[in-house]
């Protein structure tokens, strides 16, 4: 005999189901992790940019002699500190540092977090290009990324879902 579902019990599943958004920005974090991980152990590799086809000649206007420390920044910044952000999301652990990151006392810090990616991650892109004096298609994409991780962190939905158990208690 099937399994009948009492109203309760469906509702119940409803309020625990990961919506579609969570997801996504949780998709968003990986692929900027990952992709920033890849990116700058390039760089670290090479700081001459050759083995990727950029030439030093394009940081005239940075204060770079080299991409070693472009890349390790790209690395821990872009790179670790999204997977971090990634596993706080998803696990939801107890971070003290974060805690007093957050503004958002309702909120997990690691929503606080992905909304601060998404920030630093605009920033970024501006002052590449800045400093390379140049506006290619992957600095459009990346602005774009650091963008759609802001909306879909903002979204009522994504907020919902990473209300504090005890939001109530902390006001």
């Amino acid at each position: 005999m099937g399994r009948s579902t009492s109203p309760v019990h469906t509702t119940i599943q409803q309020e625990y189901k990961r919506p579609v958004a969570v997801t996504l920005l949780y998709i968003l974090q990986a692929f900027l992790g990952l992709g920033a991980i890849g990116g700058g152990l390039v760089l670290i590799i090479d700081p001459s940019g050759e083995m990727i086809g950029m030439p030093v000649s394009i940081l005239e206007r940075s204060p770079f002699s080299n991409f070693l420390l472009p890349g390790i920044l790209l690395m821990l910044v872009f790179g670790l500190l999204p997977m971090l952000v990634l596993y706080g999301l998803t696990k939801r652990p107890e971070w003290k540092f974060a805690d007093r990151l957050n503004p958002f006392k309702d909120l997990h810090s690691s929503w606080a977090l992905s909304l601060y990616i998404g920030f630093g991650q605009i920033i970024w892109i501006m002052v590449e290009t800045y400093m390379v004096n140049a506006v290619e298609v992957i600095h459009v994409f990346y602005m774009s990324l650091g963008l759609l991780i802001q909306v879909v962190t903002l979204l009522p939905v994504v907020q919902r879902y990473f209300v504090l158990d005890d939001a109530a208690e902390r006001r």
